[in-house]
């Protein structure tokens, strides 16, 4: 290290509290040298015997790096630095190894994110530059972490926006979970911002180098979902040319979003459910297990105890995926976020579309806040997109926004269900009305609102697209029959 980049750590040090390590051995003498060198470098030093003395002392102490044997009782070296991972305890440790286990060490580094090894008996000399550049790291991290939490707190996280109570509270679910290796299940309605916050947990995690994978098990045929997950060898199936792996090795010491999780097939669930347990996949067409180390984040637009009531949801991987939840509030329920989305998507959409948008006109603003946004913050952009690019420069004005933009009464939603047109953006409910026919109509409703764009229109009405085309086609064939009985009934 550089010398005055050592004079500034010095200074840095001086003027707060000394650094604090923990030293794990079960070695009396090697564990009192460790001391000895640590306390001579001007640090404090925290001393345990093993991987489980070590856990209780970081669950009562904060330290600032981690100097640990491999080989000990009761719990090793390799055990500990695991446990530190999956509970999201990023703190640097400085593996030490005996003659001959540096290539273990190396892997620890590298498969347990070790800071860095050295080998037995550690020296003053090597070890000193070591926990200089460790203890910095771990100060940088923590800077990182309250700015980000200050970010949050301010209404921005990583590419979320909300000062509103419910986006504050899904902020601090993030970042509690985003350390961690749990599996969670993103709950709300379409359009509101899940595979963000995947991407969120992802980014803030210690995976954030490694892949983010994220597949949508409502487009992906019934046929090919299997492949899609787990891969194929060459020669599974007809079109197999090569082997292909799929999203579990894509996405290894990474994370994966399973968006729409409700919509996969139940026999797929069985299956996806054994590579959660396990940890390890086996391709389509081969005899191979595979090990993989993946987060798995799971996304719905479902309400999900219906999902798991109705059997669309298997309830063991419901259980399995729902160990750390987070529901999103749809736009309508955190409207005071709406100016400053606006703004962010307006600075985007003009570096994206080489424009030059100031901002919201006050009338707009008051437009948006009025209407129910039953496309959530994807409708929100897109409106702003088709508005950005008519306007060009200045402000949005109401002549830049859809023809098609209107706003229903507070009191009556758009997504109330309904059973007749009273005019072009109301719907009024009859009573005596017989459920799957309230169902139609309301489909049929919002088509026309969506003006015939059959994915808007599954966006609003929170299913898939796969769900929207069975219905529509369900309908037609109802029609149909309907139409031939008149016919069949009709003069000779």
């Amino acid at each position: 290290m550089a010398r005055h980049s050592r004079i500034e750590y010095d200074l840095m040090r001086s003027q707060s509290a000394p650094a604090r390590v923990l030293i794990v051995d079960d070695d009396d003498r090697e564990r009192d040298d460790l001391n000895t060198i640590v306390t001579e470098l001007g640090y404090t030093a925290e001393v345990a015997e093993n991987g489980e003395q070590a856990l209780e002392k970081l669950g009562s102490t904060e330290v600032d790096a981690i100097v640990t044997d491999l080989i000990m009782p009761r719990m090793d070296g390799f055990t500990l630095l695991r446990s530190l991972l999956d509970r999201g305890d990023l703190t640097p440790a400085i593996v030490l190894t005996g003659f001959g286990g540096i290539r273990e060490a190396v892997s620890i580094v590298h498969d347990l994110r070790a800071f860095w090894f050295l080998e037995k008996p550690a020296q003053r000399a090597a070890l000193d530059p070591l926990l200089e550049r460790a203890i910095a790291q771990k100060r940088l991290m923590v800077e990182a972490e309250n700015l980000k939490r200050q970010l949050g707190r301010e209404g921005q996280l990583e590419d979320l926006v909300g000062t509103s109570e419910p986006m504050q509270r899904v902020f601090s679910l993030i970042q509690q979970v985003a350390p961690t290796s749990t599996c969670v299940l993103i709950t709300g309605e379409s359009g509101t911002g899940k595979e963000r916050v995947a991407n969120a947990i992802h980014r803030l995690s210690p995976r954030a180098n490694a892949p983010f994978v994220a597949i949508n098990c409502a487009a992906v045929p019934e046929s090919i979902i299997e492949s899609e997950l787990f891969g194929h060898e060459k020669g599974a199936f007809t079109g197999a040319i090569r082997r292909q792996p799929g999203c579990f090795e894509q996405a290894n010491r990474g994370t994966l979003l399973l968006d729409e999780i409700a919509e996969m097939p139940l026999a797929m669930q069985a299956k996806l459910l054994r590579v959660l347990e396990d940890s390890k996949v086996r391709r389509l067409g081969g005899n191979e297990e595979i090990s993989v180390d993946v987060r798995v984040v799971a996304a719905t637009n479902r309400p999900i105890e219906m999902a798991v009531k109705n059997k669309v949801l298997r309830e063991d991987l419901y259980f399995r995926l729902n160990v750390f939840n987070i529901d999103l509030p749809p736009l309508r329920h955190r409207k005071q976020d709406i100016g400053p989305l606006a703004d962010a998507l307006i600075r985007l959409l003009n570096k994206r579309n080489d424009c030059r948008v100031t901002g919201l006109d006050p009338e707009v603003t008051a437009l948006f806040m009025n209407y129910s946004w039953p496309g959530n913050v994807r409708e929100l952009r897109n409106i702003l997109e088709r508005a950005v690019i008519v306007a060009r420069e200045g402000p949005v004005l109401l002549q830049h926004l859809p023809p098609s933009f209107h706003v229903p009464p507070a009191e009556a939603p758009i997504a109330a269900p309904v059973a007749k047109v009273d005019d072009s953006s109301h719907l009024v409910l009859e009573p005596g009305k017989r459920l799957p026919e309230v169902e139609e109509a309301y489909i049929r409703f919002t088509l026309k609102h969506a003006n015939n764009n059959r994915a808007r229109t599954a966006d609003i009405l929170g299913i898939s697209l796969r769900t929207l085309y069975k219905r529509l086609a369900e309908m037609a064939a109802a029609e149909k029959s309907a139409n031939s009985a008149v016919l069949a009934g009709g003069p000779k």
